[in-house]
């Protein structure tokens, strides 16, 4: 045993190693990551936060502005962090205080999600997670709905969320997330009858075939290591409709369940490159949608609001944020 717990067997430089014992060891102080504890009592920067536990695997933080009336009703942000799949976490610095931010700058409530890990689990159950959550932050909207038992209900949701207007957002793998998400709403219908508003991509992890990939980049080392087994007539961890959304067998986008979508990338990210992100929108545009459709491009490299937050390039994202959200 003590042999096999020290046997690699799969690695991915600066994110994580698998060994044959099954255990995985992340270098999260490569990254600067590290656990922060909510504010249920007393606000952080203008906002509360908490724990809450959605299912046996899925868990949240939740984020509400003080100083807002008991009738006060804001818009529902569902937030999905980055990390490749395999890394990060809603409680750890990065994410706590991106969406910190948002809920205080944006006036807003935000959910962001805690859902589990590649490789400990099969990528497929990840976006099962993501479903999970959703489906839970929606049947806030309906008092008597049956969905959740009222013990699993979140007061702040259910006193001051404005479930006419519930937006996605995600960055990096979690944008991924967030359009997996989107397209799922526009073929199943969520709790509550509950349509989700806008969604905000940011730096999306996609690939795709026709775009050349650096097979020594992270994105693509990440993918291979975690793709879950390819459909009949798929050839390369690529053509997965989970990464690439113009994979023959990944669903039209014409399909999206939102009306609005907003998508950024960056001139200079070196992980998810600007040709994809532009891709992307081309796709969506090809389709057909009937959404509208907002592209934000800026001269940074990948999640430069997360990273530097004071910086002028981040600033114009979150006022992008906010025109897209308070319409």
């Amino acid at each position: 045993m003590a042999s096999d717990d020290n046997d690699i067997v799969e690695e991915v430089d600066y994110f994580y190693r698998l060994y044959r014992s099954g255990r995985v060891e992340r270098f999260y102080d490569l990254h600067g990551s590290f656990y922060i504890p909510p504010s249920p009592q007393h606000p952080s920067n203008g906002v509360f936060s908490k724990d809450v536990t959605i299912s046996p695997h899925v868990s949240a933080r939740l984020y509400l502005p003080e100083n807002i009336s008991d009738a006060q009703r804001l818009p529902v942000l569902v937030y999905y962090h980055g990390g490749g799949l395999v890394i990060e976490s809603a409680f750890f610095n990065w994410s706590h205080n991106y969406t910190n931010s948002l809920a205080s700058e944006l006036n807003v409530i935000v959910v962001s999600v805690e859902y589990r890990l590649a490789p400990e689990v099969d990528t497929t159950a990840i976006y099962e997670d993501c479903w999970t959550a959703l489906q839970w932050v929606a049947s806030h909207a309906d008092e008597n709905s049956l969905i959740t038992s009222t013990s699993n209900k979140d007061s702040w949701l259910t006193n001051h969320g404005d479930f006419s207007k519930v937006f996605l957002v995600g960055d990096s793998a979690g944008g991924n997330l967030v359009y997996h998400m989107t397209m799922k709403a526009g073929k199943e219908t969520l709790s509550s009858k509950v349509k989700v508003t806008g969604s905000i991509l940011a730096y999306p992890y996609f690939l795709f075939s026709d775009i050349d990939v650096d097979e020594k980049g992270l994105a693509y080392k990440i993918w291979v290591n975690i793709c879950p087994p390819l459909e009949s007539g798929l050839l390369s961890p690529i053509d997965s409709p989970l990464i690439n959304p113009l994979s023959q067998k990944a669903p039209p986008l014409s399909e999206l369940g939102c009306s609005r979508i907003l998508v950024c990338g960056g001139k200079k990210d070196d992980i998810i490159p600007l040709g994809i992100v532009v891709r992307f929108v081309e796709g969506v545009k090809e389709s057909g949608w009937d959404g509208e459709l907002e592209y934000l491009e800026v001269d940074s490299g990948h999640v430069v609001q997360i990273i530097k937050p004071d910086s002028e390039e981040a600033k114009h994202m979150m006022k992008c944020y906010a025109n897209f959200i308070h319409r």
